[in-house]
């Protein structure tokens, strides 16, 4: 009888030691890849393509971020396990009914063009007029809400996202970052604003969570009308901007991205700087919030990647890569503690013509995986490892000097 209990309890801990250790390698996944679509998606044939195309990139991706060593540490670090299931957020349809009209006009042409302007015509459109069509503020925000829903639904079943932009994605991505990510201070904005000093006092008196450009606009919180180059212009109904402020918690919660939920983006085949080079202009006032918005990245830990095929001709490096202390002194502002990567690596060899080379992420996908994988890296060491860091900076040096 004694022996039969002795052996009860010695299973028991068996059992018990056995159901803690495969629960520990059997944790639930928490990270999510979902795909944005780029240009010339909208039409089934081509929505088909690209959904293929990701069901094939997506578990060579996971296996070169699995098979990594940095990659490794950083998921255990941060307790993520990537899904096994991609996820694609699809716009193309969105930018049918604009397309069909452009292509009405194009069949006119055909009547008087020779036939090689018109092929040319013909391939402009096919390959531009999505890029140009999402990039319009009017479509682009209604674009930016639906891809927030996809994001806090799935942060409501504790799953963490990185975004992957592909081409005209890309637009989508970066744009999402701007207005969606909870970066503005009010209280510090009021005053940059010069708004009211009832206003700045109730927003001193009365804090408020860090909220989004998305959050402010007329349609949401109404703190105020953004206008197409990002001016601010403050609700000038004062006891309606006060009562909107004290609500802004709530609207932020509302309308954008749940924080520390978005880890990364990784933009590829990207012409984001043909398309956004008015960043460049200071006078540009999405530019101020631009700066705070790389502040908020590299403060929250999230990476920020640019990864194009060398021969792609939209392929567009996004910057040069620069360290902590350059991009603090190009943006006038502290960064305290950072611990996001923001990096460049447009030189990946896909061994594909510039013919094909935009649309071969997906035929390429080990070469292209791999470098998302050598750019999460490299960005890493670049930022924080000094001796890597100088290196880097001592090779850009010499090359400057020829």
């Amino acid at each position: 009888m004694l022996k039969s209990i002795i052996m009860k309890k010695i299973l028991s801990i068996l059992f018990l030691l056995v159901t803690l250790q495969l629960g520990a390698f059997a944790q639930d996944t928490n990270l999510t890849f979902l795909y944005i679509n780029g240009s010339n998606n909208n039409d089934t044939k081509m929505k088909d393509w690209y959904i293929k195309g990701v069901n094939k990139l997506h578990p060579v991706m996971i296996k070169k971020f699995e098979n990594n060593s940095t990659i490794k540490k950083w998921s255990k670090d941060n307790k993520l396990v990537i899904e096994e299931k991609p996820q694609i957020f699809f716009w193309g349809y969105d930018s049918k009914t604009d397309l069909d009209f452009v292509k009405e006009r194009l069949d006119i042409s055909k009547a008087y063009s020779s036939t090689l302007a018109y092929e040319v015509r013909s391939l402009l459109t096919q390959f531009m007029h999505d890029a140009i069509w999402v990039q319009k503020t009017h479509n682009m925000l209604p674009i930016l809400d639906e891809l927030n829903e996809d994001v806090k639904e799935n942060a409501e079943q504790g799953q963490n996202v990185i975004l992957f932009g592909y081409s005209a994605g890309s637009f989508v991505t970066y744009q999402y970052l701007l207005y969606k990510m909870p970066y503005v201070n009010l209280s510090k904005l009021f005053k940059v604003l010069n708004a009211d000093e009832e206003i700045q006092k109730l927003a001193v008196d009365n804090p408020r969570k860090d909220t989004c450009l998305s959050a402010l606009s007329y349609d949401k919180g109404n703190i105020g009308v953004i206008s197409n180059t990002g001016h601010l212009v403050l609700n000038q109904n004062k006891e309606m901007l006060m009562e909107n402020y004290l609500k802004m918690d709530e609207i932020t919660d509302k309308y954008c991205a749940p924080k520390d939920k978005v880890r990364g983006v990784v933009n590829f085949a990207s012409p984001v700087p043909l398309f956004y080079s008015d960043m460049a202009d200071k006078n540009y006032d999405f530019t101020f919030y631009n700066k705070y918005l790389v502040k908020y990245v590299l403060e929250n830990g999230i990476y920020f990647l640019t990864v194009n095929f060398r021969e792609d001709p939209l392929g567009f490096p996004s910057s040069k890569n620069l360290t902590n202390q350059q991009i603090e002194e190009l943006l006038g502002l502290k960064i305290e503690n950072p611990t996001g990567v923001i990096y460049d690596y447009s030189s990946v060899w896909s061994k594909r013509s510039a013919f094909l080379a935009h649309t071969s992420y997906w035929t390429a996908r080990g070469t292209f995986a791999k470098g998302v994988v050598k750019a999460f890296v490299n960005g890493t060491k670049f930022q924080y490892d000094e001796k890597y860091q100088n290196k880097v900076l001592k090779k850009k040096s010499k090359k400057s000097e020829v």
